[in-house]
């Protein structure tokens, strides 16, 4: 098949941006298809860092990249990522970069709605990055959002922008005792966005089907991970879009039977951002050593990630939930130095075992892991480029989280750069 999907099979933070990088060589065009600048992807090149947050990873290998209809927009972060990338040689022509014209706006108004609603929730809070995607999804469900469609037609914008203004203020200073925005600032900010991405825009789903009928590879990047999905996620800790494969069909305009492989991104271990149940959390030494020698911190805000042993009951239900055929499994190297490794084979949920994570907000809580507890490795790995590179007891950790998952390796990282990786099957050549 000429599509490959990467999709997060834990809370995002797999490492999917060094992944995307490897396969995007393979591939023709690089899709993200949901979510927003809340989603960070950093890439080691040599002895130089990207991190990207709403243009595809694959920008590096010099692929052409393209926004989906699905993905909010903030068109200010846009441009200047953009423009950061221009400065380095790529996406020099206004072509390598398109934006679906049917993807919502991310404005000022959404970014103060997230940050006054968090303020306001104290010690409730979400979590949310506050980059006012939630908001923007709001919008776009209740069917008042903004699109890049609305933002071309130099006509009938400043009205419609007006009346976005107005809904918007009034919630912002009666319920949240917010300030409001100013409508000719951002209508002026607006006008000069569209001088700056107009050249970008076109209708994405239309370009993907001729893309892919003429032989094209298609490889589409996901944004944070399926336990952060919105309908199957630790709800309401979740982001606010399908992060699962089947998102692909909605958020990039591409019927599911042309989707291909789906590649699931996971952590030799557990992290977490934000707030929200976390069962193999480890809040000792063992959960700060993984966070250091993990270099362990949000891509996109900084924030200290939450650490704990690896969860393959997790693991399972993204591999029900996104079918997938392979996993790349990141930072087996973090692992180096620890005696013992856990493994969290199931849960106990008031004394009966359970294999899957149940919906109630009440009983998530109430969950304890059980493990299988697995020898460690004290050889460094960033050499390894096979398999049996490894020590044994890596190699018999990788096939245990083989096991437990029911998902074969594709990919295992041994370290951040991009060479620091042993590819088992290439996903393009299924």
């Amino acid at each position: 098949m000429p599509a490959v999907a990467v999709i997060g099979a834990q809370w995002g933070d797999e490492g999917k941006g060094k992944v995307v990088d490897i396969l995007a060589e393979h591939a023709d065009i690089v899709v993200r298809f949901q979510g927003g600048n809340n989603a960070g992807h950093t890439l080691v090149v040599g002895d130089e860092t990207t991190v990207v947050h709403l243009i595809p990873s694959g920008v590096l290998q010099g692929k052409m990249c393209v926004i989906g209809n699905g993905v909010v927009v903030d068109p200010w972060v846009l441009i200047e990522e953009r423009d950061a990338l221009r400065s380095r040689g790529l996406l020099e022509g206004d072509d390598q970069l398109k934006i679906s014209d049917r993807a919502h706006l991310i404005l000022p108004y959404h970014r103060a709605v997230d940050a006054a609603r968090e303020r306001i929730r104290g010690g409730g809070a979400l979590g949310t990055t506050g980059r006012g995607i939630g908001p923007t999804y709001e919008d776009k469900m209740s069917r008042e959002g903004l699109r890049f469609a609305d933002l071309m037609d130099v006509k009938s914008f400043p009205d419609l922008l007006e009346n976005g203004i107005d809904r918007r203020n009034r919630y912002l200073t009666d319920v949240l005792s917010a300030e409001p925005v100013d409508y000719k600032q951002m209508l002026d900010d607006c006008n000069r966005v569209r001088d700056q991405l107009g050249a970008h825009v076109t209708d994405t789903s239309v370009f993907l089907d001729k893309s892919m009928s003429s032989g094209r590879r298609l490889l589409f990047e996901g944004g944070q991970g399926t336990m952060l999905d919105i309908d199957h996620g630790t709800y309401p800790f979740v982001t606010s879009s399908n992060t699962v494969s089947g998102a692909i069909a909605t958020g990039a305009g591409v019927a599911p039977n042309r989707i291909g492989t789906v590649v699931g991104m996971c952590k030799a271990y557990t992290t977490r951002v934000g707030a929200g149940p976390f069962p193999t959390e480890l809040n000792d030494e063992d959960g700060e050593r993984l966070r250091k020698d993990g270099g362990e911190f949000g891509a996109t805000t900084g924030r200290p990630r939450r650490c704990g042993w690896f969860d393959a009951v997790l693991v399972r239900q993204a591999a029900r939930l996104n079918g997938l055929d392979g996993l790349a499994v990141t930072k087996l190297d973090v692992l180096t130095g620890f005696e013992k490794i856990k493994v969290c084979t199931s849960y106990d949920l008031d004394g009966e075992r359970i294999e899957s994570f149940p919906a109630s907000r009440t009983a998530v809580n109430r969950i304890v892991p059980n493990y299988e507890e697995l020898p460690g490795w004290s050889e460094p790995l960033e050499r390894a480029r096979s398999l049996d590179d490894l020590p044994a007891n890596a190699r018999r950790y990788v096939k245990c989280l083989e096991d437990l998952t029911g998902v074969p390796s594709f990919l295992v990282s041994v370290g951040a750069r991009r060479t620091e990786t042993i590819i088992l099957r290439n996903p393009f050549a299924s």
